[in-house]
Parts: structure tokens; sequence; C-alpha cells
């Protein structure tokens, strides 16, 4: 192997020079080139992007996938350039159990059909999580790990060549300061008149000699300083621009954020539609266990018709309030029943549809009771002289 001995003994000089100049402002024995204060609130702007950055991504990585194990795996398998193999969710492998499950104890059985209804809500919500996971590390995880696997470390490389220049400039600074000093000694050492009687002229020829060198190391001090300071006003200049390419990133990552969200509000509202569903299908609904306390999930909302389509509860007309066979009632003529009303604290404020419905506002307290034959999604609500449908969901049983 053919070795440059005089560039490996040049860089191990500038090495050594570098670290002589940091050791010594470390302990305050040498002058520090300092920045300025923009630039260092770009230094900090850009770190503290980097640290949060790292710890978003992180977080997430954990939040949809939880299994340390598997994120070990996904991590090799992205640094192989090798395609992760498709995993079962724990949705879809819970579904598989109750499939199975149903299958051994009896499909027919009141168990049985229930496991398998069950199984089918779990493997849509396993596919939904699949659905989820996928989107949100394209859409988010994908941008965050190009920016610190990326751009910031095209930073770091430039960072860390300012460093060298500021370091480089500052040993030229002490170089010529020190050149000065020891030329400003010579000459005035030659500057006296030596008296040949008491001082040989050998020493005065010598100290000419040398004030002679000290004006040559003086003059090639400044020009390794002039080099010095180009080479680190080049090196800030590249550095800035980077730096304040920060601010695109925010850009781009608060558009991946919005991304993020919509999609995990898309997952969690073909949730609540399957667990909707799964309960219709068991003939259960939430607000209408006797003695609960616990206050019922609010109606999701999204930007998306369809998705509010498939989030809201739908209310009956009023014909639905009439036992099955008579006409519709008008409310006004409904008493309430001798036993059953029970007291409910509004959840959230709710707009009447119509005249049928009446208005809630969050946290008033309101009677509320049940016709044969009604929609068990909604209740009679009473507050003073006015009587209308409301929404269980919007409501808190009390007891």
């Amino acid at each position: 192997m053919d070795f440059n001995m005089k560039k490996l003994a040049s860089d191990a000089g500038i090495f050594f020079t570098r670290a002589v100049q940091f050791t010594e402002e470390k302990f305050g024995q040498a002058e520090k080139t300092e920045l300025d204060a923009h630039f260092e609130s770009l230094l900090a702007r850009a770190d503290s992007t980097k640290n949060w950055t790292e710890k978003i991504l992180r977080q997430t990585e954990v939040l949809l996938q939880p299994n340390p194990s598997a994120r070990v795996e996904e991590f090799l398998y992205e640094k192989l350039d090798r395609k992760v193999p498709s995993r079962v969710t724990n949705g879809e492998l819970l579904a598989q159990y109750m499939a199975e499950a149903a299958s051994e104890l009896g499909p027919t059985t009141p168990y049985g059909k229930t496991l398998i209804k069950v199984a089918e809500a779990e493997k849509r919500l396993g596919a939904a999580e699949r659905d989820f996971i996928h989107t949100a590390s394209i859409n988010f995880l994908t941008p965050l790990r190009n920016f610190l696997e990326g751009d910031w470390k095209t930073i770091s490389k430039e960072r860390r060549l300012l460093q060298n220049r500021r370091l480089d400039l500052g040993a030229s600074k002490a170089r010529l300061k020190k050149a000065k000093a020891a030329e400003a000694k010579a000459t005035c050492e030659g500057d006296t008149v030596p008296d040949f009687q008491e001082t040989r002229p050998r020493n005065y020829i010598l100290s000419a000699s040398a004030s002679a060198l000290w004006n040559d190391e003086v003059d090639k001090a400044e020009q390794e300083l002039r080099v010095a300071q180009t080479e680190f006003d080049r090196q800030a200049e590249v550095t800035r621009l980077l730096l304040e390419g920060i601010s695109s990133t925010h850009v781009n990552h608060l558009r991946c954020l919005h991304e993020f969200v919509e999609s995990q509000t898309t997952y969690y509202a073909q949730c609540y539609r399957h667990m909707l569903d799964l309960q219709k299908q068991l003939g259960r609904f939430p607000g209408t266990f006797v003695g609960t306390t616990e206050p019922a999930s609010p109606p999701l909302s999204s930007t998306s018709p369809t998705t509010a389509a498939a989030t809201m509860p739908m209310g009956p007309s009023v014909a639905d309030l009439a036992p099955p066979g008579e006409a519709a009632l008008c409310l006004e003529e409904v008493a309430p029943p001798a036993s059953g009303t029970r007291k409910a604290r509004v959840l959230y404020d709710y707009e009447a549809a119509d005249s049928s419905e009446l208005a809630l506002l969050a946290d008033e307290l309101i009677t509320v009771y049940s016709l044969p034959g009604m929609d068990p999604d909604w209740l009679i609500g009473e507050r003073g002289n006015k009587k209308g449908k409301v929404p269980v969901t919007y409501l808190e049983l009390l007891s």
C-alpha cells in the first residue's frame, strides 16, 4: 500500500494544532472565535429539531408496534434492504383464536355464535390497524427518518468542518500574536546601540538577524490568517444556509403530521363503526346498561362526509317512537311511565334536528325514559315543560 508520508505528517500536524487550540480554549488560555448570536440561535434550533424528531420517531414506532422484538426485526430488514414480511396483527390473531374456539365449542350454541360475530369484528379491526400502520409509516415515519438519515447528516458534516475551520482560525490568530510579540522584543533589542567596549559586536549582529527572521514569520502568519479567515467565512456561510433550511423541514413535518392525524382519525372512525355494528348484532347499545355510571363515547366527527355518515348515529323518525302497529304519538301527549324514569347528565351539546328532538347543553341534568318499541339508541328526555327525543350517546345515565 502506497502511503504519502508528507500528507500523513501534514494531517497529523494539523490535528495536533487543532487539539492544542481546543484544549487552550477550554482552559481559557487562548482566544476563541465566537459565532454571531443569530448563528448560535440557528444551531440551537437545529439541535432541538433533531432531538425532538428522534423522540417523536421512536415513540411513534412504539405506538405502531409495541413489541420491541418485532421493531428490532423490522429495523434489521430495513438495514439489509429486504422487504419486511407481513405480520398478523393482534386483532387478527384474536379473531383466529375466537373462530377456532367457536368451531370446537359449537358454532350453533349462543356462545359459539357470539364468538363468530366477535371474531369477524376483530378481524375487521385488525385489517383497519394494518392499513393505519402502513399509512402512518409511509406518510409520517419515513419523512422523519429521511431527515435524520439525510439532511441531518449533511448538517452535522458541515458543522464539523466549520468547527475545524474555527480552530484553524484561532490557531492562526495565536500564531500571529506570538510572532508579533517576538518581533517586538527582537526589534527592541536590535535598536539598542552597542557599546563595543563592553558588548561584543557578535551579539548585536545576532539580534538584528533575529529581528529579520521574526519579520518573515509575522508576514507568513498574516498570510495564514487571511487564508484561515477566508475558509472560515466560506464554511460559515455554507453551514448557515443549511441551518436556515430547518424552516423548510418544519413545514414538511407539519404536513406529515396533518396526514398522520388524518390517518389516525380514519382508523378510529373505522374501529368505532365496526364496534357499533357488533353491538347492534349482539343487541347491546352504549349507555343502556343498567346501573352504569361510565360516560358513553362521544360521536366522532370528521371532515370527510363518508366518515361522518359512518360514525354519527342516525335518529329515527317520529313513527319509530310508537309501538309496532300503532300510529305515531304526539310527544306532548306521551306521559312518563310510573317507574323507570332516570336522571341523566348531558355530556355534549346537541342541536335538535327537528321538532321531535330535544336540544341539549353540556353538563345539564334531564329526566329520561324509554317507551315500548323505541329505538334503543334514543330516549325521551324532559327538561321542565319541554320534551323530545335525545340520543343515548350524549348522556351519562345516573342512578
